[in-house]
Formats: C-alpha cells, sequence, structure tokens
C-alpha cells in the first residue's frame, strides 16, 4: 500500500521518491554554512602550523660609544660606533615542539568543526525520525478510522435490522468522531515535523518518507563504538602531550649570538666584533609550567575514558530502546489491527 511505503500525504507528493536520511542531511548539508565554515577553520589552523615552523628573525642594531663625556670624549671626537647582526638560537628542539602543538591545534580544530557539522546531522536524523514516526502514528490512526467507520456501518445495519439496540449505534458514531479527531491531529502533527524537518534546506514540506525504514530497525552489530565527541577529547590529549614537550623544551636555554663592526672615529679604523649571550636559569627553569602540562595530560588522558565508558552505557540503553519501538510497532500491525478487524468482520458476519 501507498500508506505503508511513504505514509499519507497529499495526491501531488504521493508520486515522489521518498526523502531517505542520506538524502535529508545531504540536502541540509549543502544548504547550511556548518561544512564552509569548517574548511576555513581547517585552512587557518594549517596556516598556523606554518607559522609555528618558521625560525626566529635576526636583529640588527647600532651601538655608538665614548661620546658627550669628558676630555677627549667630548662630544663626538672619539666615538666607536658599533653595526652588529644577533640571531637568537633555538636549542632544546623548541621549533619541532612549537610545530607538534600547532599540528595538534590543528587536529583539536578539525575534530570541533566536524562536531558543527555533525551536530547539524544530528538535528536532521532527529527532524527526520519525528517525520517518521508522525507518518506512522498518521497511518495508524487512519487504520482505526477505518476499522471504526466499518464497525459504525456494521452496527448502524444491525440495529436498523432490529438485531443490536439504538446504543449501541450512537456509541459507534461517537467513537467514528473519536478516531477522526485523532485522525485530524495527526495529520497536522505529520504536517508540521515534515516543514520542520524541509526547514533545513528551506524547502517545502510536501514530501514522502519511506515508513519500511521504521518498521523494519534492528539494533547495529556490535562493534567498537565511534563517536566524535571522545574524537575531539583525544584529539586534546594529543594536544595536552605536545604541549608538555614543548614546555620541556622552553626549560632550556636560547644563547644569542652577535657579530658586528666597530668604527674608531679617532684612527678611522674598523674590526670585527663578536659575542653570544646566555640566559642563568637562576629563578625561572620552567619547572612548574612543567607539570601543569603534565596535569593537564592526565586530565585529558581521564577524560577520554570517562567519554568512552559514558558513549558505551548510552549505545546499550539507545540499541535496547530501538529494537523495543521497532518490536511494539510490528507487534500492532501484526496482532491488534487483524483482531480489530477480525471483530468487524464477526458483526458483519453475525
Amino acid at each position: 500500500m501507498v500508506m505503508l511505503a511513504c505514509g499519507v500525504l497529499p495526491a501531488h507528493a504521493k508520486t515522489q521518491k521518498p526523502v531517505t536520511l542520506n538524502d535529508a542531511i545531504t540536502r541540509a548539508v549543502s544548504a547550511g554554512f556548518a561544512l564552509p565554515a569548517a574548511r576555513a577553520r581547517s585552512e587557518g589552523a594549517e596556516a598556523g602550523v606554518r607559522q609555528a615552523g618558521r625560525y626566529l628573525n635576526p636583529s640588527v642594531g647600532v651601538e655608538t660609544e665614548n661620546f658627550a663625556g669628558s676630555g677627549p670624549y667630548q662630544a663626538l671626537n672619539q666615538p666607536e660606533t658599533t653595526l652588529y647582526l644577533q640571531q637568537t638560537i633555538e636549542l632544546g628542539d623548541k621549533r619541532a615542539a612549537r610545530t607538534g602543538v600547532a599540528r595538534s591545534e590543528a587536529e583539536t580544530t578539525r575534530a570541533r568543526s566536524a562536531i558543527q557539522v555533525l551536530d547539524l546531522m544530528r538535528e536532521v536524523e532527529l527532524a527526520w525520525i519525528e517525520v517518521l514516526v508522525a507518518a506512522a502514528q498518521q497511518r495508524v490512526a487512519e487504520e482505526r478510522l477505518a476499522i471504526a467507520q466499518r464497525f459504525q456501518s456494521e452496527i448502524s445495519r444491525r440495529a436498523d435490522a432490529g438485531r443490536d439496540p439504538l446504543y449501541t449505534q450512537s456509541r459507534a458514531e461517537a467513537q467514528v468522531a473519536l478516531e477522526q479527531i485523532a485522525v485530524d491531529q495527526a495529520r497536522a502533527t505529520a504536517r508540521i515535523a515534515r516543514a520542520n524537518l524541509a526547514g533545513y534546506w528551506r524547502g517545502g514540506p510536501d514530501f514522502a518518507v519511506d515508513l519500511g525504514v521504521f518498521e523494519n530497525a534492528v539494533a547495529p552489530a556490535d562493534g567498537k563504538p565511534l563517536n566524535v565527541d571522545v574524537a575531539l577529547l583525544e584529539a586534546e590529549r594529543e594536544l595536552a602531550a605536545a604541549r608538555v614537550g614543548l614546555e620541556r623544551s622552553k626549560a632550556v636555554q636560547d644563547p644569542a649570538v652577535r657579530v658586528g663592526v666597530r668604527h674608531f672615529a679617532d684612527t678611522n679604523d674598523t674590526a670585527l666584533v663578536a659575542g653570544i649571550a646566555i640566559p642563568l636559569p637562576l629563578f625561572d627553569t620552567n619547572k612548574d609550567n612543567i607539570e601543569k602540562a603534565e596535569a593537564e595530560r592526565r586530565a585529558a588522558e581521564l577524560d577520554v575514558e570517562t567519554a568512552r565508558m559514558a558513549l558505551r552505557r548510552e549505545l546499550t540503553r539507545l540499541q535496547a530502546r530501538l529494537v523495543a519501538s521497532a518490536t511494539e510497532a510490528r507487534r500492532i500491525q501484526r496482532e491488534v489491527i487483524p483482531k480489530a478487524e477480525q471483530a468487524v468482520q464477526l458483526i458483519s458476519d453475525g
């Protein structure tokens, strides 16, 4: 039956191809802005990786000594001017550690972007399921109305023949009225559900869905649960581990090497100068930042395990609920409706 395959829709919608879950998600993602935003964030994260791999810039400077003093050093009589180039040399694999942090941040950014896209997909899936449920409820309501109408017709025939009291005819008519109200409400609910789903791609509500998807639902096969929220926590764990390496590299002091040319004004001679400066780790060895990064890494590992346990519990609950709901729907279809039809047939035969 058309009602069984596609639910109950206006006549011009029954000939359309049913909108599957993949169709709904594809339309919603294509019409939305989550995917372009995810691409932009990914491009920004990759730029951050490239920036993290850059070497430190050298610095150039000028120093003037022995001027504006006393005696022979008055004014600019015998100044010494030095033009130098200075470069800080990173030790402790700081550049590699910095790049590792940037790559982990890029992975975290991609995971967060994926969550935003998948959140949209989840909303669409829930809206699509609401359409399925509303269509199934509308179909059941219309079948109940059809049975009530047949029952009322047979009761009227028997009452007119004097085989049943007149009050049974009134009760049957009241039941038909109640079932008609239920059908009207179910149709309105189904129309609202379709309009809500179509709003994700700015479309119209005149489309069909395949109720067979709902009626044939089974629990998914057991396997390792995959969840983007867990993937994000795993990316954050890797980021925390990378930050530990970066903080450890910062504990290594970086020397600054200087090379320059000095000019002696009194003799008009020049000479090369060179020097090196190394910070002394007397007060700050970055120990506290290392301990902080280690603690954050341990916390990130525990967050991952907590999320995995919660995911397994939720999957078990949802699988059981899915099977129970599908079983209930199939039993109503196989047991309740046939018995109601049988009752009408018995009345008709009697």
